[in-house]
């Protein structure tokens, strides 16, 4: 942590990469080249055959517990790194447990007894200094550890004010000044935390004369400047890791890659799913000149954007997500759940205005109000426990308040019982999956993810949305950016493993098979 003038100012922030769409099309590889869409298949195979392109694999193996570990110890590296490269906002906090667990009880616990002791030590007489010792050393280690590495000088000074030895001498003869040196932790404190903690510290400095309660301030303040340390280290290391995060990503992963054979095996699961979806009948069949059908396979580009298209309603608890994907999951979860809640808004909306008809239209604050309700009722819909035909007749009843005060205001009569018994039944129906309005609406949600993937310049397809989605179009183009940027990322990062992968599948004489069979160990790492 650097002193006085190098303090670190507080980290940077900003919304993920989701806006840097074109940015992210630009710096993929040959594997997101809109140019070589429509390549042949002899240069795609020998463009991937290349030693840059073709990633080394060796044949499975069964795998020692050590390697297991390392393996796992490399994903743990893939995931840190490519968390701070894809997400502006991440920083390290300090640890939280989860209230009423037994963990935070249990560490409640023995913090109290540790500081019960330390009171009822410091209050004997003479005083014991065993606990305020040892508690004193902490602090040395935790001062020292905040240093550059040329502060020389003030590792000397602290060293000396907290000399461990001279201070056991004066605890012998009962002359440790425990107030001064309490005084002195938290001056030099504040010298080397980050401005945001000048506020804190100064609070500390104006503490009770408590001992014991301030010495419990100091640890707590320790740990928020520890947090601080990381998170600077972080913003430091951001830069490098835009830089470099693409070679190293793909090198890591080679290296699980390396130790786990088997560490691609739902990717290609993943990838050989998209291209028997591309090779059924009819789908890539062209009429020559002479009126023939001729049958054309499907381009490597092409089977791996309908792959990353089921990604938008893939099944997870049917399915294991793709192992180059896993470093996005939580990300590529979020994106799914705010797009179905996105679609139910925009469905009930639909439903709204082609039944209650002209008198509602033209009413921008209306719709806001409506779409607000709508949203906040929907809210959290993909948890396992949220009713969603509860939720729409509670959305029906609000619904149908809202129009009769809107109407009455504007000297319209009221929705009758009729219409507001039928616009509740065509809003509750679109839990059904064939549904008329939630399939046009799908369809027309999953065109303009279509449209969005096949564009080198997806940044202008983000305000065009299909008709009838007008009323979600911020959102949509929000969600449309981050998971653009997500795919092209990720085929930058892993580009030659898919061509390796979709080469062979669709070259070779006798194709790896979707679900090739593995060890528990190999199962393990490639499961988590």
């Amino acid at each position: 942590m650097p002193l006085n003038d190098e303090r670190p100012g507080s980290t940077s922030s900003g919304e993920e990469q989701g806006s840097d769409v074109d940015s992210s099309s630009e710096r993929c590889d040959s594997m997101t080249s809109t140019s070589d869409l429509d390549s042949s298949r002899e240069s795609f195979t020998s463009d991937c055959s290349s030693k840059h392109c073709t990633p080394s694999s060796s044949p499975p193996k069964t795998l020692t517990l050590d390697e297991v570990m390392d393996s796992a110890r490399e994903l743990s590296n893939l995931s840190f790194a490519h968390e701070i490269i894809v997400n502006r906002n991440f920083r390290m906090e300090p640890d939280r447990l989860p209230q009423d667990s037994l963990w935070k009880l249990v560490r409640d616990n023995v913090h109290k007894a540790f500081w019960d002791i330390l009171e009822s030590e410091l209050n004997d007489d003479p005083p014991e200094y065993g606990q305020a010792i040892r508690l004193l050393e902490e602090i040395r280690e935790v001062l020292l550890s905040f240093l550059n590495p040329g502060a020389n000088r003030m590792r000397t000074q602290i060293t000396e004010v907290l000399d461990m030895d001279l201070i056991r001498q004066q605890a012998d003869k009962d002359a440790v000044d425990i107030q001064g040196l309490a005084s002195y932790i938290i001056n030099t404190m504040g010298k080397l935390c980050a401005p945001v903690r000048d506020e804190d510290i100064q609070k500390l400095r104006e503490s009770p004369d408590n001992i014991v309660t301030l010495f419990r301030e100091i640890f707590r303040m320790l740990d928020l400047m520890k947090a601080d340390v990381v998170n600077f280290t972080i913003s430091n290391l951001r830069p490098v890791l835009h830089r470099q995060g693409v070679e190293y990503e793909r090198a890591t992963f080679q290296s699980i890659l390396d130790k786990t054979p088997s560490a691609l095996k739902h990717t290609t699961s993943w990838i050989k799913s998209a291209l028997d979806e591309l090779s059924t009948p009819n789908i890539n069949e062209q009429t020559d000149g002479q009126g023939k059908g001729k049958r054309l396979d499907p381009g490597p580009f092409q089977v791996l954007n309908v792959a990353f298209l089921r990604i938008l309603t893939w099944d997870y608890d049917k399915s294991p997500l793709p192992e180059t994907l896993m470093t996005d999951e939580r990300r590529l979860r979020e994106i799914q759940w705010q797009l179905q809640q996105c679609e139910a808004v925009n469905e009930v909306l639909l439903i709204i205005y082609s039944t209650v008809g002209g008198a509602i239209q033209g009413q921008p604050s209306l719709s806001d109000r409506l779409k607000s309700k709508i949203s906040v009722l929907l809210d959290g819909m993909h948890s396992k426990a949220f009713n969603l035909e509860e939720a729409l007749q509670s959305i029906s009843a609000q619904i149908c308040c809202e129009l009769n005060k809107s109407l009455t205001e504007r000297s319209y009569p009221a929705l009758s019982p009729a219409l507001q018994a039928t616009l509740t039944g065509q809003i509750c129906s679109i839990t059904q999956k064939d549904n008329p309005i939630r399939t046009l609406v799908e369809d027309r949600v999953q065109r303009f993810f279509t449209d969005l993937i096949w564009d080198p310049k997806p940044k202008i397809k983000l305000e065009q949305v299909p008709a009838g989605l007008t009323a979600i179009k911020p959102e949509l183009a929000l969600m449309g950016s981050q998971f653009i940027f997500l795919v092209n990322y990720n085929k930058s990062v892993y580009g030659p493993f898919y061509a390796d992968i979709i080469r062979k599948l669709m070259f070779s004489s006798s194709p790896p098979p979707a679900n090739p069979p593995q060890d528990t160990a190999q199962d393990s790492l490639a499961s988590n």
